[in-house]
């Protein structure tokens, strides 16, 4: 029997609760992985009346990423490991059914400048990141990753790549961290199947970037060999994000055996 496993940046939890009700009924992920939540309080008993045992990891007015996941699971982590003072919600790591997964919202790290830390936070976080998932890698742990990884890889992920010169998604130091999690030999799980453009996860609310399919691929599955030999395929699906007052992301879906 396959697994469905879905990420989805939902813009706040609050504004977008029965989309996410919705989607889930209409589409019963073994587990979903959301981003931006933007509030301390979570509805679980919402989610729990539908069959999910939840898990969430909260911040005021900011961030926040959450787990649904139909069957039991241990939860590992709920911060990435390597500074203890970073108090932002963006990491939570469980054990399902002997698969490490891990739910991320990577820092935007916009704007660039010297004057500015974001972009020296995004750039250590995802050094972090790399350590733990190399550790994953050495201890031979089965592992995904998915969620908001705020990365455009490449040209082909971007409709305009000439307007995201220079800034943080889309910047050399960014690219390089992107590599380097690559080159531990993860898989970006999307890319198996689809080899051509025009794939976007994130359209803008401004300039009718959905109505033009404006847009650029962020949000990601990287897996590791185990479990990139258990993939059968990894979807976006736009629907979502044309509803009224949808987020400005939409889900994409891994199934894997």
């Amino acid at each position: 029997m396959s697994l469905k496993i879905a990420s989805w940046n939902v813009n706040s939890i609050k504004a977008r609760l029965e989309h996410v009700k919705r989607w889930l009924e209409e589409n019963q992920p073994d587990v979903l992985m959301i981003q931006e939540l933007k509030g301390l309080d979570f509805p679980h008993d919402d989610f729990t009346a539908m069959g999910y045992k939840t898990e969430a990891v909260t911040q005021k007015a900011y961030n926040g990423v959450a787990i649904f996941v139909k069957d039991a699971f241990d939860v590992l982590n709920t911060a990435l490991p390597g500074d203890d003072s970073d108090d932002q919600a963006r990491y939570i790591e469980i054990d399902y059914k002997g698969i490490r997964m891990i739910n991320i919202y990577m820092p935007n790290g916009n704007p660039v400048s010297s004057e500015s830390e974001k972009f020296p936070y995004k750039l250590g976080f995802m050094d972090r990141l790399y350590m733990r998932l190399k550790s994953l890698r050495d201890d031979q742990i089965p592992f995904l990753i998915g969620g908001d990884f705020n990365v455009i890889p490449d040209a082909l992920d971007c409709a305009t790549p000439s307007a995201w010169e220079g800034d943080a998604l889309y910047h050399p130091e960014t690219h390089k961290r992107w590599r380097a999690f690559l080159n531990l030999g993860l898989t970006d799980a999307f890319r198996v199947h689809h080899h051509d453009g025009m794939h976007y996860t994130f359209w803008d609310y401004q300039r009718g970037a959905w109505q033009k399919n404006d847009g650029i691929r962020i949000d990601h599955f990287l897996l590791s060999p185990a479990i990139t030999d258990r993939m059968i395929n990894c979807e976006i699906y736009k629907a979502p994000r044309g509803e009224e007052k949808a987020s400005d992301h939409t889900p994409i879906i891994l199934e894997i055996i």
